[in-house]
């Protein structure tokens, strides 16, 4: 626990000024004042500064996070997973696709996977994390671990390539000695090095091309470096700046315009946005738009080019947004938040490991403005709530007061910045009325029962199809559907089926077309609740095989190499007599 005495920077900063008049009748007047300005407890010196405040940050708390449906169009979708047993990559990536949001781009079907899904077997992915900061501030390493297996678990068989970078302007690491992560020394780095034997996923560092200004690939320009637009943005005043640069792999990459391939360029490349939830002492929250700091090239003291920082005040996160191509999707970090409202000193973005609440929530939408909303209204404002500040103002989407920050309240920049995203024909919004909000929290997934077929397992002939049948039940969140899988070749390759619910009989059905005879098929069946949470039986269970009984069944042939021994041991019997008598 700490006890918090928040000072305001005013009067810090008077009395660091004064700190040439110093002298035993100075100190007790400067003490006289603060005890005054404390009983006051307001006023335009000390704005909205809370007196002692007894604060817990560094513990672990349950959040109360509902679903609920839009009430009005458009709309905006965001997924939520809830709590230690829920919160990973996997369970959102189901909790997706079990609303309509695949994860994966494929011709194939299943619960996953779909023609309009996001991520190609042959895309460049970027994951856009923060490299700025150790500790709790960086993006946690266990879920990019999660992130990354999930990607190269591409259905189809994920043949791109996988880069992991950010700029983290003044400093930076891809190997942090002290990470986010439950080990905290398992770096970015270490991450990467898991997966680069197998797969093509490297890391890149943009801090050490921050500086260098280029042309496009298309003008002949090869070079590493940041591509500096000209003029700035007449609306945000940004002058837009974005990486173009190559990967260990040899792979050349504009941040804006995608994969050059000596002629042109492809538009493979697909962003992951992953930021960490935390408290911003300048803009309140750092989320999925102050996150994209990181893609520009900072000039205002970070040795850059560009002018970024301040114009978060006035929406430029929205116009690079714009300018570069929003991202594929917004994955929000809320393992560990950092929940201290400025100005508690113990503000983000920088975050200690004694600084952060672990919360275990992970959130992810397309809409970038809208997730950071609704993931500082119910997540971190809940958060600092709970672990015992009393005034949240700060980190208040809804709020447009600037005190407590020193530059932009963060209800005002972030309206500025969904009017450029809208601005730029995309959609965003602030009203809860539109979005759609999907959480999964721990609670028991649905149940399947054991499955039976038609005709049985041990008759199932050439010619036949087999019908599957199985009761599935969840009484929290009720069922929302489920899958049939079955193959044919030890897995190598899945058919999915949907599972319809016969009214009559009040069981999922699917059927399974005839297959060749000798041919062995297992099937497994995949259910999910409304929540998203997902059950399986798996195809080694052994209610989950069958074999197409063989043309010259091989209990047939077993009987029939009998009768032909026993025939013959009675022919060699009969000549053994007809010779002993002549």
């Amino acid at each position: 626990m700490f006890l918090v005495l928040l000072v305001p920077a005013s009067l810090t900063a008077a009395l660091t000024k004064a700190r040439k008049l110093w002298s035993r009748r100075g100190l007790v007047l400067a003490l006289f004042v603060l005890a005054a300005g404390l009983l006051c407890g307001s006023g335009r010196l000390w704005g909205n500064t809370q007196t002692v405040v007894a604060v817990t940050p560094n513990q672990e708390i349950q959040l109360t996070l509902e679903s609920r449906n839009a009430s009005a169009s458009p709309t905006s979708e965001i997924y939520v997973v809830n709590g230690r047993a829920s919160a990973h990559i996997g369970d959102l990536v189901a909790l997706m696709g079990s609303h309509g949001l695949f994860f994966y781009a494929s011709d194939g079907v299943g619960p996953h996977q779909g023609g309009s899904g996001l991520i190609a077997r042959d895309d460049v992915v970027l994951l856009k994390i923060n490299e700025e900061w150790p500790c709790r501030g960086g993006t946690n390493t266990d879920v990019l671990k999660e992130l990354i297996q999930v990607i190269v678990d591409h259905p189809d068989g994920f043949i791109g390539e996988i880069v992991v970078a950010d700029n983290g302007q003044w400093q930076g690491s891809m190997d942090w000695p002290e990470s986010n992560a439950e080990d905290i020394t398992q770096s970015t780095q270490d991450v990467v090095d898991l997966f680069s034997p197998n797969y093509n996923v490297s890391t890149y560092s943009w801090i050490p091309i921050r500086g260098t200004e280029v042309d496009e690939y298309v003008d002949g320009d090869m070079a590493d470096g940041y591509r500096l637009y000209d003029t700035a943005d007449p609306e945000t005043g940004i002058h837009v700046s974005y990486p173009k640069f190559q990967t260990t792999f040899g792979t050349r990459i504009s941040f804006k315009n995608g994969i050059w391939n000596g002629t042109g360029y492809e538009r493979r490349l697909k962003v992951i946005n992953l930021p960490v939830l935390k408290s911003h002492g300048s803009y309140g929250v750092t989320a999925s738009l102050k996150h994209y700091m990181g893609v520009q090239s900072q000039g205002e003291g970070g040795g850059g080019l560009a002018n970024g920082h301040s114009t978060i005040a006035t929406g430029g996160m929205g116009t690079l947004m714009v300018e570069t191509g929003l991202p594929t999707l917004n994955i929000i970090d809320a393992i560990w938040v950092n929940a201290n409202p400025p100005s508690s000193p113990f503000d983000g973005p920088s975050t200690p490991y004694s600084h952060a609440t672990r919360v275990n929530v992970l959130l992810a939408s397309i809409d970038p403005v809208a997730l950071d909303y609704w993931a500082a209204k119910h997540v971190l404002s809940q958060a600092a709530t709970l672990i015992g500040y009393t005034d949240i103002h700060s980190i208040d989407p809804d709020n447009t007061n600037k005190s407590g920050v020193s530059n932009a309240a963060f209800g005002v920049w972030l309206k500025l910045t969904k009017d450029e995203i809208i601005a730029g024909g995309h959609h965003a919004t602030t009203e809860e009325t539109h979005m759609n909000i999907y959480v999964k929290s721990e609670g028991m997934p649905p149940e399947i029962g054991v499955p039976s077929q038609t005709p049985p397992k041990d008759q199932v002939m050439t010619g036949n199809t087999v019908k599957v049948s199985v009761t599935v039940t969840d009484a929290d969140d009720g069922v929302k559907n489920v899958t049939l899988s079955y193959t044919i070749n030890n897995g190598t390759a899945w058919n999915h089926q949907t599972m319809t619910l016969n009214a009559s009989t009040g069981l999922y059905e699917a059927t399974i077309p005839s297959q060749e005879p000798g041919i062995c098929v297992k099937f497994k069946i995949v259910a999910y609740d409304a929540a998203g949470q997902v059950a399986t039986r798996d195809g080694n269970d052994p209610a989950c095989t069958y074999q197409v009984i063989p043309e010259f069944p091989s209990f047939l042939i077993t009987a029939l190499l009998v009768l032909l021994t026993l025939a013959a041991i009675l022919l060699l019997k009969k000549k053994t007599r007809l010779a002993s008598r002549t």
